[in-house]
């Protein structure tokens, strides 16, 4: 490029710099001049005013099922060159047995972590980085899941990759030494905080010590899971007829399903039978617990019981009757925290699952000497909702608040697959987001109420405190019920324990 035409464009620029100050800035000033107390005046947040959500609308979708029983969403979005894929597959550590509690983890983590029978772990991390792409596995508490992200021109092979990560992993046997280990760092360290003791405690109280939904992996459950374990888990619940696929993005639905049906289809579906899933009854009913952490200046609180699930009729009230009581503008914050003064955080929160009761905990962090009329205030609160209706205005805002969220939950598409493809996989209607959007609309005061007075149980709440036993003053017994400690000592490992 000459230096002439550098020139030119440079004093270009120049003149439209000049322009913009001597002409857009005096402007700008004057316009401000004119209208000094729209930014020097604003509003309470219960003067605004705000327009009515948007409508939730389904982008368009292709669903289809394989001949080995494999269900598959595809979701055209051409906004990015980008592709996602999920999958849900049918399994859970909740179905791992308790003397080898970990394993569903493990199998997750070495999955991915172990490379497949084509591709090494190194080789599959390099592959993957020179194209700016992922694979990922794991497995939770309810649910197994594989995804895979990649620009739309590499799909081909990255594909293949994530098919034969959910088809052919190796589960090495050095990668599955390491995730032990790391694993029990994890042990190691979960009494570290607080507020972690806390969350894990409370799901004890509630769901009981050997719940699959409150057990936690220990030296000894670990111990015992070997290779073979990890294996055996994946062949009996890594099956086509056992997962569903969900994939979004850049692509035509046409050809991705030719893709799908060449690299899947194959695959044969195994013959297993759905396992049951475990019951569910609340195990502490009542009582003040104790976690004593003389080294803490404050406590951490959690008051609860056994809840309920997304499928009921009335989880669109307690919805809203959740946001009356939580989050900032809710009856908690505004007296527990602020008039009070009593809680650094203060939260409520009714939390059902989609196949299992969830919890409803209310509860917060609070000074050592502010912790029984902590409690009490809070037990005040959710009393409160249950004998006396709610006002208008805390209706409309509750209302305001559970559906403008709720939209938050399908900006984009492949929020909006993940919704439909867990809906399917919990067994709900397709049309399950409109369903409860209409309750949460047509909710009313009595509604609310009526859900308050059956869903909480004063008398089944069980109240968790992890603090300093000695600085709690009054102490935890002048609430009037049994004080029962908790040890959270870790079971000592025993080196040289661990099978390969």
């Amino acid at each position: 490029m000459s230096t002439t035409t550098e020139t030119k464009k440079q004093r270009t620029a120049k003149i439209i710099v000049l322009v913009f100050s001597f002409v857009m800035v005096p402007l700008l000033l004057l316009l401000l001049a004119l209208h000094p107390a729209a930014a020097a005046t604003p509003k309470h947040y219960t003067e605004l005013t705000f327009s009515p959500p948007p409508a939730i609308k389904l982008p368009d979708y292709t669903r289809f099922t394989l001949a080995n029983g494999m269900v598959v969403y595809l979701m055209e979005d051409h906004e990015l060159p980008l592709i996602n894929g999920s999958a849900f597959i049918r399994t859970g550590d909740r179905l791992e047995s308790a003397s080898k509690v970990g394993l569903a983890g493990l199998v997750g983590t070495v999955m991915r972590s172990g490379g497949t029978q084509t591709l090494s772990a190194d080789a599959m991390n390099e592959f993957l980085e020179q194209r700016a792409a992922s694979v990922e596995t794991a497995i939770n508490d309810v649910a197994g899941n594989a995804e895979f992200n990649t620009l739309t021109e590499d799909l081909p092979d990255v594909f293949d990759l994530f098919v034969n990560t959910l088809r052919q992993p190796t589960f090495p046997t050095d990668k599955l030494n390491l995730a032990k280990n790391q694993e029990r760092g994890g042990i190691a360290r979960r009494n570290d905080a607080p507020d972690a003791i806390a969350n894990r405690e409370f799901r004890k109280l509630v769901y009981g010590d050997s719940s699959p939904y409150a057990r936690y992996t220990e030296y000894a459950t670990l111990a015992n899971i070997t290779r073979d374990d990890l294996v055996q888990f994946h062949q009996q619940y890594f099956s086509p007829n056992n997962i569903l696929l969900g994939i979004v993005g850049d692509f035509d639905s046409k050809a991705m399903r030719q893709l799908v049906e060449a690299k899947l289809g194959d695959w044969k579906p195994a013959k297993t039978k759905s396992s049951a899933l475990p019951t569910v009854a609340q195990a502490k009913q009542g009582g003040i617990f104790l976690v004593n952490q003389p080294q803490l200046t404050q406590s951490n609180v959690q008051i609860g019981h056994l809840g309920g699930q997304v499928n009921s009729p009335d989880y669109p009230a307690l919805s809203v009757m959740n946001e009356v009581l939580n989050g900032f503008g809710g009856r908690l914050f505004n007296e527990v925290r602020s008039r009070q003064g009593l809680a650094y955080s203060v939260y409520a929160y009714w939390g059902p699952q989609y196949d299992y009761p969830g919890l409803f905990v209310a509860g917060g962090q609070t000074r050592s000497d502010a912790t029984v009329p902590f409690i009490k205030s809070v037990r005040a609160e959710v009393d409160k909702i249950r004998t006396a209706p709610i006002v208008p205005s805390e209706l409309a805002f509750a209302k305001d608040s559970v559906l403008n969220s709720f939209i938050f939950n399908f900006q984009q598409p492949e929020q909006t697959l993940s919704r439909l493809l867990r809906y399917e996989y919990f067994g709900y209607p397709s049309d399950f987001i409109f369903r409860y959007q209409k309750g949460v609309t047509a909710t009313t005061i009595a509604d609310v109420q009526r859900v308050a007075k059956t869903y909480l149980q004063p008398e089944k709440l069980a109240t968790l405190v992890v603090g300093n036993r000695d600085t709690i003053k009054p102490s935890l017994e002048t609430l009037g019920q049994l004080v029962t400690a908790i040890d959270i000592t870790i079971p000592t490992d025993k080196p040289g324990s661990s099978k390969p």
